[in-house]
């Protein structure tokens, strides 16, 4: 029995003795008289008027919004402080910041010290919310209050810590106090240690306590053996793990836990054979049988494993124990065995399940319906799972249970079901009288669910299939169902029946969103159909619904991508006569569709029409003139849009620039190249690799050889990546400068940097260094170029 009590202001002094016990070798233990004096004088503490008072009076001013710290009511309370008295205020206290609060006051009030049992019961509260730093803060308290502590309380201070992982503070606080002798260590004090530590798995750790308890001379009991099992199970050390449960064998120490432990960790390792093999060896030498939350665990742990056997004989272990398996325990076994496609066994456990007076949940119907084939016996188990519920909690399981086959990927299922109980409905036989039956029907919610199901898995034709049975059933068809259709149906090019359920939805009186119009359009933009798409829009502009711009921009898209940049015009013009005004993306489109026809001229005339009708062309749109213009070799005009770009106040992007040192330098204009160049920088925007590529590909073109390669430098300063294409653009214009040894360093580079050049750097080397009559170069780079097959 240990001591409670630790009395206070009391002298230490040392008590020699020797044990008798021969497996306690210690020969010296520091003990203070303290304890002893406390066993004999130690009186139960009353629980007076005065006393009740008193802790009534301190809960109530610190639990009062706001209060003092400094009220003479509090300070008057403050003489009449005991250890007993905050540890009872402080277990009443369920938040914990109000706890440290008055445990920090305490402390701080003359002629009062905090005991063992104050810590402890503040413990609890941090504890309880999870507060490690706080916890941290008090355990660093201890030492410097020099608070004596009984072993029991320090074990109990010791699994706080352990509880919130603070392993390593538990660890040196324990140190600490064997030092300072602020508790007497003993057997109990080690294995609350060991406890803690075996939650951590340091094995380690763990092993050096062992061997510091043996050499301190304290025997190892159950206590010590335990947390040891326990943290080499957790390191799946199982030779060790044998071991210590061979010693606790040996000793008569195994019990339920000391068995589940080793067990639970054999299964989390799939080790089921042996941890079956265990199980039948305890029931036939030890007589020991699993409780209840081991035999679970068990379970979930072998159905994990896919040894649903293994976990079927456990199940009916607990029968034969008497022991009533809940809910979970048949979930996981259904689950495991309709996975394994083990219908009858399924059922069986159902029937099972039932006979308990357990009700199935969702979860469970959900899994014996997925492998139930025919319609009938999913109609059947679907109405004997209702039997007992009114008719909306009836209709609530039921669309539960298609929303569970719908979400776990039965959606053909679910379907079948639902086609089943529209023909004949859903029967449920009353409790009064067997042969009274009342039909039941799905509601709009139910086929919702599964439509929606069916559209996300592609399978239209069977969603619109049920689609047209909720009208024959007389449920009410929503907005919503009609939208995810049309954009379903639209999606898959089905553009009739997009037209069909439009004409079907206002003949119901709902009226089509922008939303339904819009999918439609869509589609018809991605066809092609001017004239359907045209068409759409009057009944769009009658219904008052504006067009996405990301559908009418497709089909001018599409029609420039086909060479049809007059027909993308003309839509446009008359998406303007219909009310509707095209957005600036898709005149831009338009335009860059006239360019790539080569039709220049008629790009500038769309673009100088859309500016006079109020249109703010964008930086993109004005890059895309400037780009026709470069490519006709029109810089000059190139160069005038730029200056209406700086007159509008936009700002000009690196792409603007470096379109127009492009045009340059293919009009072999390299000092204007370079005087873009240094403009750009002078507008403090950074050159990119396409902008040195352009120029250096420019100046080498030029013969400008050495400039190009100071620009590189330059490049490589800035910390400008330089890819694949920078490199054979410099490559290929040193060969044309006829430089191809300084050509094959950067050729080099390439290769360490792994990347591959074109074949035609490789003939570029290999001409360049036959031009300079170094044919062992140029035979060299022929020979690199065949073990690549790079090409010939």
């Amino acid at each position: 029995m240990y001591i409670t009590r630790i009395p206070k202001n009391t002298h230490r002094v040392m008590l020699l003795f020797k044990s008798t016990n021969q497996s306690f070798m210690a020969s010296t233990v520091c003990i203070s008289i303290s304890y002893c004096l406390h066993l004999i004088q130690r009186k139960p503490i009353c629980s007076n008027a005065r006393t009740t008072t008193v802790e009534a009076s301190l809960i109530s001013i610190f639990t009062r919004k706001p209060f003092c710290l400094e009220s003479p009511e509090l300070q008057e309370l403050s003489s009449k402080l005991t250890p007993e008295i905050v540890e009872t205020v402080l277990k009443s206290f369920r938040n914990w910041r109000l706890a440290q609060l008055f445990f920090s006051w305490a402390s701080k009030q003359e002629g009062y010290s905090h005991s063992c049992y104050t810590y402890n019961a503040l413990a609890a509260v941090l504890c309880n919310a999870r507060q490690i730093a706080p916890l941290r803060e008090l355990a660093e308290s201890i030492l410097i209050s020099q608070c004596l502590w009984t072993p029991g309380a320090f074990g109990y201070f010791l699994r706080c810590l352990g509880s919130q992982g603070l392993i390593k503070e538990a660890n040196y606080l324990f140190d600490q106090v064997k030092i300072s002798g602020l508790c007497i260590l003993n057997c109990y004090s080690y294995n609350c240690l060991l406890e803690v530590i075996s939650n951590s798995g340091d094995v380690g750790l763990l092993e050096y306590r062992l061997n510091e308890m043996r050499d301190f001379g304290c025997p190892m009991d159950k206590h010590s053996l335990t947390p040891a099992l326990q943290c080499y199970c957790s390191a799946r050390m199982f030779d060790k793990a044998l071991m210590v449960f061979n010693e606790l064998n040996e000793k008569g120490w195994v019990d339920q836990h000391v068995l589940a432990i080793l067990l639970v960790s054999y299964s989390k390792c799939g080790e089921v054979d042996t941890a079956f093999e265990l199980i039948e060896w305890a029931e036939r030498n030890l007589k020991i049988s699993l409780n209840e939350k081991t035999l679970c665990v068990l379970i979930h742990g072998f159905v994990r494993e896919n040894r649903v056997d293994k976990a079927l004989e456990l199940y009916y272990k607990m029968k034969i124990l008497g022991i009533l398996p809940d809910i979970s325990v048949y979930d996981v076994l259904i689950k495991g065995l309709c996975k394994n496609r083990e219908m009858g066994k399924a059922l069986m456990l159902y029937m099972h399940m039932k006979e308990s007076g357990i009700s199935p949940d969702v979860q469970i119907i959900c899994q014996l319906l997925s492998c139930i084939s025919e319609e009938r016996d999913m109609v059947q188990l679907l109405e004997d799972s209702w039997i007992n519920l009114d008719m909306a909690n009836r209709l609530l399981l039921y669309n539960s249970v298609l929303t569970g086959l719908v979400n776990g990927g039965n959606v053909d299922k679910a379907y079948h079901l639902l086609k089943a109980t529209t023909v004949s409905g859903l029967n449920v036989s009353s409790q009064a009288d067997k042969r009274v039956l009342i039909k039941e029907k799905p509601d709009t919610t139910c086929f919702q669910t599964v439509i929606d199901g069916l559209c996300k898995a592609d399978k239209l034709d069977m969603a619109l299939d049920l689609f047209h049975d909720m009208h024959r059933n007389g449920c009410q068809r929503t907005v919503l169902l009609f939208n995810n259709l049309i954009y379903c149906l639209s999606n898959a090019d089905r553009l009739n029946e997009c037209f069909d359920l439009l004409n079907e939805m206002k003949e119901t009186e709902l009226q089509p969103t922008h939303f339904t119009f819009n999918c439609i359009l869509g589609c018809l933009c991605r066809r092609e159909d001017v004239v359907g798409a045209l068409s759409l829009l009057r009944e769009m502009r009658i219904c008052g619904h504006e067009p996405w711009i990301k559908n009418y921009t497709l089909l001018v898209k599409k029609l420039c991508e086909h060479g049809k940049a007059v027909e993308a015009r003309i839509f446009l013009a008359d998406m303007t006569k219909e009310g509707f005004l095209p957005d600036m993306i898709a005149y831009s489109a338009t335009t860059d569709g006239f360019l790539n026809i080569n039709e220049l001229d008629q790009a500038l005339k769309l673009f100088r029409e859309i500016c006079e009708r109020g249109y703010c062309p964008d930086v993109v749109a004005y890059n895309t003139i400037i780009k026709g213009l470069c490519k006709a070799k029109r810089i000059t005009e190139a160069e005038d849009i730029l200056n209406e770009i700086f007159g509008k106040g936009l700002v000009p992007s690196v792409v603007t620039y470096n379109l127009l040192i492009d045009g340059w330098c293919k009009n072999g204009d390299t000092d204007q190249a370079v005087l873009w160049f240094s403009r750009m920088i002078d507008e403090e925007l950074e050159p990119n690799v396409i902008t040195y590529t352009t120029l250096i590909d420019g100046l080498c073109n030029a013969g400008k050889s050495d400039e190009a390669l100071n620009l590189w430098t330059e490049m490589e300063d800035k910390g400008c990546d330089t890819n694949r294409i920078a490199y054979m653009a410099l490559i290929h214009g040193l060969c044309k400068c006829r430089k191809p040894d300084v050509a094959l360093v950067y050729f080099q580079k390439m290769e360490e940097k792994d990347m591959l050049p074109d074949s035609y750097i490789y003939r570029a080397l290999i001409d360049a260094f036959a031009a300079n009559s170094n044919m062992v170069m140029a035979h060299e780079v022929l020979e690199k170029m065949i073990k690549r097959g790079t090409g010939s």
